[in-house]
């Protein structure tokens, strides 16, 4: 009777039927294999919680569908077809989130191909090489403090044109020029650099010169930021 309740309409005698016992292993297992690289991907990092949760169902979701097309090459291929849909609506992520979704797809499709021991030997180095490059810091920018944007408002009247070079030249390694635009209803105008600073404490120095150049008005300086969209 369980046989028959779990057998598939179009089953025939040539296709092999899966056990409900070997499926139940294999959700099993790609479930711990779905905690253990969410609480991997836990350790010392940012993350929220829909990322984590989907992080720890997504093996399990993949490891049923390959269970399910079974050596079905058609079903296959709408599999993947699917899979592409979703990618390109979802929300871009960071390269690090793309890689762990990655790692989460091959352990689950390793899970429902019956490769149970490589699939947790998988997630275990890939885990432990994700919590040891946390730890090490590994990928952060030496010096990172010296890498800067600068935002400095001027007034319209003021011609940008060389008007700051002097006191850059004499302060960062390197500087360029990004963006110019308007603001405060176009009475204004603010001007983007991105420095590398020789030096990291004279910054305040910096500024306060800039300061006589642009009429005291505002001036930022933040940390330079790698866009997301670059990996």
């Amino acid at each position: 009777m369980r046989d028959l309740i779990f057998r598939g309409l179009f089953d025939t005698d040539m296709t092999s039927v899966i056990r409900v016992s070997d499926f139940l292993l294999c959700i099993g297992i790609s479930l711990l294999i779905g905690l253990i690289l969410a609480f991997g991907y836990m350790y010392r990092s940012r993350y929220t919680k829909s990322f984590i949760v989907t992080l720890a169902l997504l093996p399990t979701v993949v490891c049923v569908i390959i269970m399910m097309v079974n050596g079905n090459v058609g079903t296959g291929v709408a599999v993947a077809g699917a899979f592409s849909l979703v990618r390109f609506r979802s929300v871009p992520g960071t390269a690090r989130e793309i890689t762990m979704l990655f790692l989460a797809m091959g352990a689950g499709l390793m899970a429902g191909m019956g490769y149970l021991g490589y699939a947790m030997l998988f997630t275990i180095i890939m885990c432990l090489l994700c919590i040891g490059c946390n730890h090490l810091d590994f990928g952060i920018k030496k010096n990172a403090q010296i890498y800067k944007t600068l935002h400095i408002t001027i007034p319209e009247d003021l011609d940008y044109t060389g008007v700051f070079e002097e006191i850059l030249e004499h302060y960062t390694r390197a500087f360029e020029l990004v963006c110019v635009k308007t603001t405060n209803m176009g009475s204004m105008f603010r001007l983007t650099y991105n420095l590398v600073l020789l030096d990291a404490a004279n910054e305040k120095e910096m500024i306060d010169k800039l300061r006589c150049r642009n009429g005291n008005l505002e001036i930022t300086v933040s940390r330079q930021e790698t866009t997301v969209a670059e990996l």
